[in-house]
Parts: structure tokens; sequence; C-alpha cells
């Protein structure tokens, strides 16, 4: 069978990655993008023109699928997009693959209600790489030992939200599997605002924007004389693509939605 995928946000950088590496797996095809502009045109690798032969594209995923009748959606547009993509998929019968962070978990909640409700299966991924789902995995094996920990990612310039999806997702595995507590010292003070990071459950997550950068994280684990370091580079957007095609595969066999690459990797 043929799995028949829509893009959103196939002119991005990611977007444009994905739509070759789709087009060049045996068994799917892009049929169709979404996106804010461009209604009536055409797709042809990265440029848009009036041209038939190329993917046509829609500002309305309802007119999207009625005429294309996709599988799946994939999701690789911005934060202020992504819950109404995913929610307007999950009303349509489509399975949504999400890479877009920015979802709150009151957002999560909702959509996973209403794929549930629809028994349409999803999946919400904070980050496509097999590399660093390892990464966030092992980090929360080593979290029940070492609990003290501080999360580092470094990021392109471009990148919007802070801190990213990976870190997020990442001091919650954590946060499952370790007891709150404050760390640093009792009486610690910032003089400059921020110079901490940002607070989650106790653990401190700090983000870097800087031009030659693509997507990295360190997460530090700090014991009694000693610490571990575990760390994760994407050099390329290449090492996006196995996942996202791992997840369009699995999500054809789900019911539900599932927020994270780990809960599909045995």
């Amino acid at each position: 069978m043929t799995i028949k995928v829509a893009i959103a946000g196939a002119r991005g950088r990611l977007g444009s990655a994905a739509l070759t590496a789709i087009m060049s797996a045996p068994n799917m095809k892009v049929v169709a993008a979404l996106d804010y502009k461009y209604e009536g045109q055409y797709l042809h690798e990265t440029e848009v023109n009036n041209m038939p032969g190329g993917i046509p594209i829609y500002t309305s995923l309802e007119n999207l699928a009625a005429a294309n009748k996709p599988d799946v959606m994939l999701d690789l547009t911005d934060p202020n997009a992504v819950f109404r993509n995913v929610h307007d998929a999950l009303s349509l019968g489509i399975r949504p693959v999400v890479g877009t962070s920015g979802l709150s978990m009151d957002n999560i909640a909702l959509l996973t209600e209403l794929a549930a409700k629809n028994q349409v299966g999803g999946i919400i991924a904070p980050n496509f790489s097999i590399g660093a789902v390892l990464m966030m995995k092992f980090s929360a094996i080593a979290a029940r030992y070492l609990d003290n920990v501080e999360i580092l990612e470094m990021h392109h310039d471009k990148k919007v939200d802070a801190p990213s999806g990976t870190a997020v997702k990442t001091a919650e595995m954590i946060k499952a599997v370790r007891e709150s507590h404050k760390q640093g010292h009792p009486d610690e003070q910032e003089h400059q605002v921020g110079a901490r990071g940002a607070d989650f459950d106790g653990m401190k997550i700090h983000s870097i924007r800087l031009p030659g950068l693509l997507a990295h994280q360190q997460v530090l684990l700090g014991g009694e004389g000693e610490l571990l370091t575990i760390r994760h580079d994407s050099f390329d957007r290449s090492s996006f693509m196995p996942g996202i095609l791992m997840a369009i595969h699995n999500v054809m066999e789900r019911q539900d939605l599932v927020y994270g690459l780990e809960n599909i990797i045995d």
C-alpha cells in the first residue's frame, strides 16, 4: 500500500528535506502541501509556480483533504499554526505526524482526547533524530542515580522558540523518574536575570541561539566528585529523515496519539 502524505511547511528547510525523503521512499507519495499562501499553485522542489505537475498547494486543509484524501499530514510549520493544523487533521480523519514545537501540555491533552474520540492515530515528536531520542532515554535512566541535572540546548539563530521541544521533553522524562528538588546553593542569587536559566521542576535549562549551529543538546548530571555528560549533535537535517519515515509508517497502525518518538522505539 502506498501511504499518501500531505506536508504542512513543505517550503521550509526541514520541510524541503522531508519532501525529498518521502518522495524517495518506495511506499510513500506526497500528494499535497498545506501553506499559508500560494493557493492553487504548485511546488516544484523549492520553487513555487503555476505550472502543473508539481505538488499542489492549498491554504485550507479541508479543501486539501477533499481533493487528495491523504492518509497522513506531516506538520513542520511553526508554533502559531501547529495546534489548528493538528486539530483539523484529527477532525478530518487524517493522521498527524508533528515535528513542530510549541504545543503546550494542555494542547497535547486536548489533541489526545480528540484522537481517542475519533480513533485516529497521531505522533507528536519534539525531535525526529533517533540519536536525540536515545540521548533523552539515556538521560532519564541516568537521572535515577544522578538527580542533579542541567540541560544545555543549542540551536541555529532562526529558531523562534526557547527552550526547545527536545529540552522540554528531556526534562519531562527526567521529572518522571526523580524527586523534585531545588538545585544549587539554597541562598543562590542571580545578579543578572536569567543567568541560571529556566527552571523546570528544579532543573535548569539553558538555551543558546547562534549562526553555525543546527540542533545540539547536552545533559549534565552531577554527583559527588563526578560529572556525567550525555550529548547529541545533529549536523544536517538528514539526521531527522529516518525518524520521520518511521513515524509515518507507525502512525498508520495507531488509533491513539503519542507524544515522543521514544514511545515507538523498542
